[in-house]
């Protein structure tokens, strides 16, 4: 069974720092590509940082020098250390894979940035 289980998140003010954390269980960590989305109520999820199997990352700009994604494959676990955090910010964050053709979501954690 595949599972993807969030911790991290919470109230910071702008300007701090948190980091999220996604553990895996069901899958071979090691070659999947994994993904941060975030939502805010009313709108979409949106695509916030990407990383390859081989270690490669992308991320949207809004978030480019503050957002690092990272993974470690012992612990079969995605991490997303958010820094220099704005309002803007704000929103539910989703861990995200695509699994034997099918999508596999986190449960959400909620980061809240206070000015």
């Amino acid at each position: 069974q595949v599972r993807l289980v969030q911790s991290g998140g919470g109230l910071v003010q702008a300007g701090g720092s948190l980091r999220l954390s996604c553990r895996t269980s069901g899958i071979n960590f090691k070659i999947a590509r994994m993904h941060w989305y975030r939502q805010v109520p009313g709108n979409e999820r949106n695509l916030v940082a990407v990383i390859s199997s081989d270690g490669t990352t992308n991320y949207t700009d809004s978030v480019k020098g503050r957002f690092t994604i990272s993974r470690d494959n012992a612990r079969a676990t995605l991490y997303l250390q958010m820094n220099n955090l704005n309002v803007d910010d704000t929103a539910t964050y989703y861990c995200q894979t695509t699994w034997r053709s099918l999508n596999w979501w986190g449960q959400g954690t909620q980061v809240i940035v206070s000015s």
